[in-house]
């Protein structure tokens, strides 16, 4: 997840502690020293959507074996001993697990911040306002594009509307909330009416997800942007950014799943503004690119551990069996011990990139979902070989 609004305008929010604290302070597993992972947890299977990009492929049933609440409460109390700063409760859809506000304040309560990813259709004043109450530190609501566009995605007429009442009703009760777009052929189109909207709808903050290959995303490979079509999209987000900041709105602004996106920005302000890229240039080196399995872990809702959440095919230990903080700290696991040491496997173009550094290779799902390859470069990346070499 990359700030695009910390490296434009060097305005801080909360999560830019996380990113970009001094690489000489990280623990072994690249964290901050004496800090645990950020945590996504899919807290169910279970969602009343069947959206066509879902990594989770999730549907409308019950899941058999997803964690007890007591399970997840032994889980938490392990987060919080290894000093997690931040758990997604996230799912499915975290709204339809019947103890989801017992579990977010127990987080709060052990002092682990909580943020929650949701579609937002089931958000009502009165779930905005128990959110507000636990004091969550964000909710994240999921906006494919304007109606069309996004009831398309969700595969449900009228989900656009219910998720902008979502919306509305946590803004109208000052809880911090967020749109979360996942950028596609079928709502490029819909870049500047988005952020239109966060500044009407008087939106904290909007991230910009590139399209990752899993679950049923790997069923609409087909449907990723181009990279001129990102080259292009990442133009309207700097732009429209840097207008948010030049009229004294405070927007946070990400993008998140390709750190080509950093490397593109710093590129262009050598052009226009040589010392802010030069700070930019010290902020993506603390950063230090792509952090699955370093300093973002995934836990899905059978308990099972993962490097991130697109990456499930990947176990690397289940919180039923071992705590978490165990698993993670096991430097003998294979993929986690490579992901942690990953430049010298990297093929491909990655070998050849002087931006390796900042970068770290990417997005492996990616990689992996269409070479077959997990440690070939990554496809996404729109970066051209001359800006590379």
């Amino acid at each position: 997840m990359l700030s695009i609004t910390k490296l434009l305008t060097d305005y801080s929010n909360y999560g830019d502690s996380l990113r970009y604290h001094n690489s000489a302070k990280k623990s072994f597993h690249g964290t901050r020293e004496g800090f645990g992972p950020v945590v996504a947890w899919n807290i169910t299977g279970t969602c009343n959507l069947s959206c066509v990009h879902c990594y989770m492929d999730s549907k409308k049933q019950k899941y058999d074996g997803e964690l007890s609440y007591n399970e997840a409460e032994e889980f938490i109390q392990d987060l919080a001993s290894f000093k997690v700063p931040v758990l997604l409760f996230s799912g499915g859809e975290p709204l339809m697990r019947n103890d989801f506000f017992k579990l977010l304040s127990l987080a709060k309560k052990l002092n682990i911040r909580p943020t929650v990813s949701t579609n937002g259709t089931l958000i009502t004043q009165e779930v905005a306002k128990k959110l507000k109450n636990i004091d969550v530190g964000y909710v994240g609501i999921s906006l494919d594009g304007m109606q069309e566009a996004n009831d398309n995605f969700r595969q449900k007429k009228g989900a656009f509307e219910d998720a902008l009442k979502g919306i509305e009703n946590c803004v109208s009760v000052g809880q911090r909330v967020g749109l979360r777009f996942t950028m596609n052929r079928h709502n490029f189109k819909d870049l500047n009416l988005i952020f239109d909207l966060v500044e009407n709808a008087d939106i904290n903050r909007i991230c910009f997800y590139h399209l990752v290959y899993s679950g049923r995303g790997n069923t609409i490979k087909n449907q990723g942007l181009t990279h001129e079509e990102t080259r292009q999209a990442l133009d309207i987000i700097i732009e429209r950014t840097l207008d948010f900041h030049r009229r004294g709105l405070n927007k946070e602004v990400l993008t998140v799943d390709n750190h080509a996106d950093a490397i593109y920005l710093y590129l262009k302000l050598k052009m226009i503004d040589s010392n802010r890229a030069e700070e930019v240039y010290k902020l993506m080196k603390n950063n230090s690119g792509n952090r699955s399995g370093i300093a973002f872990a995934n836990v899905d809702n059978y308990g099972n551990v993962h490097p991130d959440q697109f990456t499930q095919q990947y176990n690397l230990g289940n919180v039923k069996e071992k705590p978490f903080s165990e698993i993670w700290k096991n430097g003998s696991q294979p993929i986690l011990s490579s992901l942690r040491n990953r430049k010298a496997l990297l093929k491909g173009r990655c070998t050849q990139c002087q931006w390796l550094e900042v970068c770290n290779g990417n997005f492996r799902a990616r990689a992996e979902a269409i070479t077959g390859d997990f440690w070939q470069s990554d496809p996404g990346c729109y970066l051209t070989d001359c800006e590379i070499m």
